[in-house]
């Protein structure tokens, strides 16, 4: 079925339902400019008798108000929320179970979502949302800097000592250039950033202190001790490490493709984006998953027309690459080619990266796994701790939670 033939149906079918009452949906996002605030306005305007009202909630605050929201029973009908805090939300029967819906739908292919998305919305084998998109993160090199220190600009670092070996060359500290922009962040961010290495160590959020993964941390360390990567990486976010990134005074930034429009637009060099190294040739590959999940509360009075809005944003989901450099969660989605070469370049090496991408949890305690985690690398990386006694106390904390 064609885009347009879901839409349509969708539309006749809502008008059918709705002709008796006009109903108002609420949905609550952190953007409103983001895929769902977008399609939820297109929704709102056809002929189907449901109005969606869209809310912004900033990011930092959106779990926080949402769980003060669900417990006085003044939640929206639909949200929009981080991929990890879903299973939060699902274990504490806040979100609609919405699986026999998804197996009646004829728009719907829950098989055809692929296993980290599907696995971030899944709880007890059942289904409680739809991925809105995905998103990974890969590694941003500046070939005009690569030129400039004597590498080779077609050959972007593949190992962890070529990367430390590449943020050495490009430091130049009398030109305020560092060798790399990241962001380890005491916050989601930071463990968005760090898990992926500790992965290709052969790590993971409930063996964070397996063996390896403190040369993650030890190779993080050194990217600090040396003044490889900026002081502030401590504390800035991603956005801001990239925009290091983007002004010149990083060589490299660990960052995803949300990045991909303000790279395209505002860079003054000659920029392309290659996997994340891995810790030796030949080791496995690892990333981050991320973006955001769509989800129907289970005590809205409107369930029905909620699941039809959630049919209408998936008829539309190949539209999420073009329009919004975000991957689709769902295999057969081709990604249209923008018109920009290093765009299109860029998005496949987001596509093959997000093939290693692995999801954060799921579990509904994950913040205070994420916090085990943060401290960690956190009290690394400012000399408080060794890496593998700061693992040890994240493992037996993150123990204490899962058991």
């Amino acid at each position: 079925m064609t885009r347009l033939m879901m839409t349509t149906a969708l539309t006749l079918g809502l008008t059918a339902t709705a002709a008796q009452a006009e109903v108002t949906l609420s949905l609550w996002t952190e953007s409103a400019t983001a895929p769902e605030g977008v399609f939820a306005r297109e929704f709102s305007e056809m002929d189907n008798g449901i109005t969606i009202d869209v809310r912004e909630i900033r990011f930092d605050d959106l779990v926080a108000d949402t769980l003060r929201a669900f417990a006085t029973r003044t939640n929206p009908d639909l949200i929009a929320i981080d991929n990890p805090d879903h299973a939060a939300f699902s274990a504490r029967g806040a979100f609609l179970d919405i699986t026999d819906k998804v197996a009646a739908s004829d728009v719907i292919d829950a098989d055809a979502i692929f296993e980290g998305p599907r696995s971030s919305l899944s709880w007890d084998g059942r289904m409680f949302g739809l991925p809105r998109a995905s998103n990974t993160i890969a590694l941003y090199y500046n070939k005009d800097l690569m030129a400039a220190a004597g590498l080779d600009p077609d050959s972007p670092p593949t190992t962890w000592d070529e990367f430390l070996e590449a943020a050495r060359a490009m430091t130049d500290p009398a030109n305020d250039v560092y060798g790399v922009a990241f962001s380890a962040r005491a916050s989601e961010e930071g463990t968005f950033q760090f898990l992926p290495w500790a992965q290709m160590a052969g790590g993971s959020f409930e063996d964070i202190n397996a063996e390896g993964v403190a040369e993650a941390l030890e190779l993080w360390k050194t990217l600090l001790d040396e003044g490889l990567a900026s002081p502030d990486t401590l504390t800035r976010g991603q956005w801001d490490s990239t925009g290091t990134f983007n002004g010149g005074n990083a060589a490299m930034a660990i960052s995803g493709p949300w990045e991909l429009g303000r790279m395209a637009a505002d860079a003054e060099f000659d920029w392309g984006v290659t996997l994340l190294p891995v810790k030796e040739e030949g080791g496995p590959r690892a990333s981050a998953l991320g973006d955001f999940n769509l989800a129907i509360f289970a005590n809205t009075e409107h369930p029905e027309e909620a699941f039809v809005f959630l049919e209408y944003y998936q008829s539309q989901v190949d539209r999420v690459w073009p329009e919004f450099t975000r991957l689709p969660s769902v295999a057969g989605v081709e990604l249209a080619p923008t018109g920009d070469a290093r765009i299109d370049a860029a998005a496949e090496v987001f596509a093959e990266q997000l093939e290693s991408a692995r999801n954060r949890g799921p579990h509904p305690e994950w913040p205070r796994i994420s916090r085990a985690i943060q401290t960690a690398f956190q009290s690394v990386l400012t000399g408080e701790a060794e890496p593998q006694a700061a693992l040890d106390t994240a493992r037996a904390e993150i123990d204490g939670i899962l058991n």
